[in-house]
């Protein structure tokens, strides 16, 4: 018979034994953390998938929290290092998921994320308001061969996926660096080129099509290796003779080590999600072009771009 001080010792550490021991998800929520403001196309993927994953998943109760900071560094620092027991997700975007620990010392390492599921794959392009004078592509690099160092290009942040693209499309084309004016965002970004106080923008197209068919703005090239359904009239870069294919992957990740069992539950709950047919209606409707990827896939997507960049790193390094 146990000593009263050990059986009151024992009773009093049943409740936290049965909850480590509870089957997961047990009675509380799952915080999916967005490293980015609210209404951006990453907070707005990540709402729309996540009713879907509750619906799968008998007891998963996902509650958003964005935690935007230093391009969403702050957010991912946060999920990395949380507990990997399930009870803590996170959204997010290559290739600035990788950039970023490029450019300054983080607290996570971009590859050792648990890489559950990438959802879209948003393409790049330039993109200048209706009434500017270049055209075409072709006119855009006379007019920076001609006036090097005059023209400003918006773009969501430093080492965001446009600013990339911007300094690709610099180098195959032969220019002169652009004026680099970055924005925490396209809301803050937009109103700027329409108001003609930037000359040209690299976003993606998600931003670009409502504009474009509003006749706000031009859409000079797009990085896809067809042409878009949702910008018929916009030539590739391919197709102007430019080898220049990217775009912004958005998925949901968590932090590393987190249980097999748990991983395998998120990923076939996440496989059939991504393949409903309502889900990619909608996704359709909000111009997030679908890209599924689950598990090893969206690892093996996260690491040839992390290759990528690290290869662009070395040719033209863009701290600062």
């Amino acid at each position: 018979m146990l000593p009263r001080r050990s059986l009151l010792a024992a009773t009093l550490a049943m409740p936290a034994i049965a909850r480590a021991q509870a089957p997961w998800p047990a009675d509380r929520p799952v915080e999916v953390i967005v490293p980015f403001p609210a209404g951006g196309g990453v907070d707005v993927m990540t709402r729309l998938v996540m009713p879907l994953i509750a619906e799968r998943i008998q007891g998963f109760r996902p509650v958003i929290t964005n935690r935007p900071g230093a391009a969403g560094q702050l957010g991912l620092e946060v999920i990395f290092n949380a507990a990997p027991d399930g009870y803590t997700l996170g959204a997010t975007t290559t290739p600035a998921h990788s950039g970023i620990p490029l450019e300054r010392a983080v607290r996570y390492r971009a590859l050792d994320f648990t890489f559950l599921a990438n959802i879209v794959e948003d393409p790049n392009c330039i993109y200048v308001r209706t009434e500017s004078p270049y055209r075409t592509l072709a006119d855009l690099i006379a007019a920076a061969k001609a006036r090097p160092g005059t023209l400003d290009c918006g773009t969501t942040g430093i080492g965001s996926d446009d600013h990339i693209v911007m300094m690709e499309f610099e180098q195959l084309a032969g220019i002169p660096p652009f004026i680099h004016v970055p924005f925490a965002g396209s809301a803050p970004l937009v109103p700027q080129l329409l108001g003609g106080h930037i000359a040209l923008a690299v976003g993606n197209t998600n931003e670009a099509v409502t504009l474009s068919r509003e006749g706000k703005l031009r859409v000079l090239a797009v990085a896809m290796a067809r042409r878009s359904a949702d910008l018929p009239d916009a030539p590739t870069f391919r197709e102007l003779g430019y080898d220049l294919v990217a775009g912004a992957a958005r998925g949901i990740i968590g932090p590393p080590n987190m249980p097999p069992a748990v991983v395998a539950r998120l990923e076939a709950a996440f496989r059939e999600a991504l393949a409903d047919p309502a889900f990619k209606a909608e996704m359709a409707k909000q111009i997030m072009p679908m890209r599924p990827a689950i598990g090893a896939e969206y690892k093996a997507l996260a690491t040839e771009v992390d290759a990528k960049l690290q290869e662009l790193w070395k040719r033209r390094p863009w701290k600062g």
